[in-house]
């Protein structure tokens, strides 16, 4: 039997890494879009359709899906991992970052909040419900609209074609295994 060590409780939340890595497009009232790269999403609800994104208070994406009440989660693939990590980097205070990440922004189909037309998919969201949970906010968004590259996702991914991104943690990214486990 292998030793297990104790983990300190302020990172014990990476034991439940690596956690999908999206980028959250969203823009306020005053037309400015912005991008927040975000490892705490996941579906809580299918009927109705809802998922949650989870952000910290300061960041500037907070404050634009407070004011304007919708975002879109885009998927990006690990080819574009050094935009993941500028778009995480970078304040949307201080830069354009679409520009900045040389990434083109497409209006959304249902929200005003621009999709990432590089991703591989996209998930738009009217904001449900907020929850305070500490440093972070939790956004649930139930879904309005989505839609994927053909070539990448049908009624799931094709795991061999889209390397989506994986944060495992500080610097350390990931892609799935190809292999397909069946119990």
């Amino acid at each position: 039997m292998s030793v297990k060590l104790p983990v300190n409780f302020e990172s014990a939340y990476r034991l439940l890494h690596p956690m999908h890595t999206v980028l959250v497009s969203c823009m306020g009232k005053a037309g400015k879009p912005n991008i927040s790269t975000v490892a705490w999403t996941m579906p809580v609800s299918q009927k109705p359709p809802l998922i949650a994104i989870s952000l910290a208070h300061e960041r500037y994406s907070h404050s634009l899906i407070e004011e304007s009440g919708e975002f879109i989660v885009n998927i990006p693939s690990i080819d574009m991992l050094q935009t993941v990590m500028a778009c995480g980097t970078f304040s949307g205070r201080s830069f354009d970052k679409f520009k900045k990440a040389n990434l083109t922004s497409v209006p959304g189909k249902r929200v005003s909040a621009p999709a990432i037309l590089e991703c591989l998919a996209h998930i738009e969201c009217i904001v449900e419900n907020k929850f305070q949970t500490g440093d972070h906010s939790i956004f649930v968004g139930k879904i309005v609209d989505a839609y994927a590259d053909t070539a990448m996702f049908v009624d799931s991914y094709d795991i061999k074609k889209a390397h989506m991104v994986y944060h495992g943690g500080g610097n350390n990214f990931y892609t799935l295994d190809i292999k397909n486990y069946r119990p």
